[in-house]
């Protein structure tokens, strides 16, 4: 009898000490970085609604994992199993069961970056889009077709030009077209505070007619200085019924005919469109682009000045007079004399 009791706690003993062993070396798989795969970079593609199986199945597939039981008992280790976030994943480096678990729980999704710089017009952000293979120009403008995200703020507009802020956004492989337009104009209504609005009543002026003078704005000058300048240009002149005259509205109105060329000629100026400036009076339409934050404040508080006028240096500077003396002599000044100069090589 008592030999059989000492085999049995024997038994007993052994059986726990194994235990211990293997719950010891799990524990230490759990934390242990794998990396099978042999490339550089591995990228695991996780669909919406998928479950612990078929992530585990894609990780292994991947190699991005070792085992199946070492990935579940991390799993019921960590207690994310349900916290998992679907998406497009990028390994590049060994990872412990634990870390790869802890990058789905987060959603650290693979993103790309895009940057769509001041100024641009729809059909140019959908030309970049495309170029940088993020999906089709074609998709892009559709997208930019639904004005619903600013109807309440624009119930005028019939797209999105304008409203689609100019920035970098972070874009997941896969992301629809729609997907990355409604995140810019969240972007332009997070920038167009309430602050922003209450200045653009105060101007006298709807959120439409101040965005359309901001793209005027964008358009004429990128210098952070002259950008208050040339809004009183425009503001002066609305405020005594004076032809806006912007070269960019003639360039958006032969571009949208489909006319444009890289040059703006004589014969240009009397092109029949809404958006020409040279034949109608008054703000175009709409925006002829997407104004950045600077913009959209100087067309809110322009400079105190009397200026109706401005003509370039050629040197990304403008320069800018009250009346038209002053205007006219400027012109000869930085226009004429300077391309005679360039004509004649000096």
């Amino acid at each position: 009898m008592r030999r059989l009791l000492t085999l049995v706690v024997v038994v007993v003993a052994l059986a726990a000490a194994g235990g211990a062993f293997v719950a010891y070396r799990l524990w230490a798989q759990v934390h242990e970085a794998y990396k099978g795969y042999e490339a550089q970079e591995q990228f695991v593609q996780i669909p919406q609604g998928s479950g612990v199986p078929e992530i585990t199945r894609r990780l292994l597939d991947a190699r991005v994992i070792g085992e199946a039981r070492t990935f579940r008992a991390a799993l019921w280790w960590s207690g994310k199993a349900r916290s998992l976030k679907a998406g497009e994943y990028r390994f590049d480096q060994p990872l412990s069961a634990l870390e790869v678990i802890d990058r789905l729980e987060r959603g650290e999704v693979y993103t790309r970056r895009i940057t769509f710089p001041e100024g641009l017009t729809i059909r140019e952000m959908a030309a970049l889009y495309e170029s940088r293979d993020f999906g089709t120009a074609k998709d892009f403008v559709a997208a930019a077709a639904d004005v619903a995200g600013i109807r309440d703020l624009d119930p005028d507009a019939t797209d999105l030009e304008g409203y689609l802020f100019p920035e970098t956004y972070a874009i997941a492989r896969g992301m629809p077209a729609a997907q990355l337009v409604a995140a810019m104009v969240a972007r332009f209504r997070a920038v167009f505070t309430e602050d922003l609005q209450r200045r653009t009543t105060e101007q006298g002026l709807t959120t439409r007619e101040l965005v359309t003078l901001a793209s005027l704005v964008e358009t004429e000058t990128g210098k952070a200085d002259e950008r208050p300048l040339v809004a009183a240009v425009y503001r002066n002149r609305m405020k005594i019924g004076m032809p806006m005259q912007a070269d960019p509205t003639v360039v958006y109105a032969l571009e949208k005919a489909g006319k444009y060329d890289g040059n703006i000629r004589r014969t240009d100026l009397e092109f029949d469109s809404r958006y020409n400036t040279y034949r109608y009076p008054g703000l175009p339409p709409g925006p002829i682009a997407a104004p950045g934050r600077a913009s959209l404040e100087a067309a809110a508080a322009p400079a105190d000045v009397k200026h109706l006028y401005f003509v370039s240096r050629n040197d990304g500077s403008h320069v800018f007079a009250d009346t038209l003396a002053q205007h006219n002599a400027n012109v000869y000044e930085h226009q004429v004399l300077y391309f005679r100069k360039q004509r004649q090589g000096k």
